[in-house]
């Protein structure tokens, strides 16, 4: 499990033997507002929540997560959700930002969240394969914005070598009809690293 230490980044770095070796720190900045109204930096840290994923396969990194929306900003009360609720892979009416790190050649199982994701690959090779069959090879800056869709993501960089990370933004939605049927979300293999949040 990843813990904070120093020795190899300074205060706040997150560590773990597996797959985090080989990718640079993640650091988190955010803002918010003095007495006087004037914008200033609130924190600057690694993030409040990590979480191994799968069998040492990846490690999930909570940027943010937010309980509605619009989102409520007065007297902190986003902050204050935000370190005290470890999100599962949603939120209701809410979001939540994750960045995850995967060991090389990590491969998620097929999965469904119902929501809106952005996936943005920061780092690595990632192959998007689709229930359908369908499949795209992603790079650094290739974004995937997936609408309930049943997806899994495989780490083929440096041919399944090196690790990778990918920023995922989650939006929740209202339930997903197609040819008028309800859409369910299911997340296979990993569901046990989301249950209880």
């Amino acid at each position: 499990m990843a813990t904070s230490s120093s020795p190899l980044g300074g205060e706040g770095t997150v560590t773990t033997e597996w797959p985090v070796a080989g990718l640079n720190r993640v650091m988190r900045h955010i803002t918010g507002h003095n007495e006087q109204g004037k914008s200033v930096f609130m924190s600057s840290d690694c993030g409040d929540h990590h979480r191994v994923i799968g069998d040492k396969q990846a490690i999930g990194n909570i940027i943010y997560s937010t309980n509605s929306t619009p989102i409520e900003l007065t007297n902190d009360a986003d902050l204050k959700h935000a370190k005290e609720n470890e999100p599962g892979m949603t939120v209701q009416n809410g979001t939540v930002a994750r960045m995850i790190d995967f060991g090389p050649g990590a491969a998620s199982p097929l999965h469904r969240s119902v929501s809106v994701d952005y996936a943005v690959v920061i780092e690595g090779v990632f192959k998007f394969l689709l229930d359908s069959g369908e499949e795209r090879i992603m790079r650094p800056g290739d974004t995937a914005v997936n609408r309930a869709g049943a997806h899994q993501w495989v780490n083929i960089t440096g041919n399944g070598l090196l690790p990778g990370r990918i920023l995922f933004v989650l939006i929740d939605v209202k339930d997903v009809v197609v040819g008028g049927k309800k859409m369910e979300g299911f997340l296979g293999t990993i569901a046990k690293d989301y249950e209880g949040r």
